[in-house]
């Protein structure tokens, strides 16, 4: 289904009560917009997918190669 919002004072989009919902949008909840070849992607921020996405991307990353980073960065 497609829905229309319009950007109103400061860049607000109010988000159709149908589609808050479908995809269970409620008060208070985060969502996600990304940029995307056709537009833009709005998704709801589950936090449990966002803990995993973000231990996803810190796998294999230890506090020695962080201090390692950081020394390089500081020029010892």
């Amino acid at each position: 289904m497609t829905y229309h919002a319009k950007v109103i004072t400061g860049g607000k989009i109010v988000i159709p009560a149908d589609l808050r919902r479908e995809l269970g949008i409620k008060d208070g909840d985060s969502i996600v917009l990304e940029a995307s070849a056709d537009g833009i992607l709005l998704r709801r921020e589950d936090p449990d997918a966002a803990l995993a996405r973000l231990r996803r991307g810190l796998s294999g990353y230890s506090v020695d190669q962080f201090l390692h980073e950081r020394r390089a960065d500081w020029g010892e």
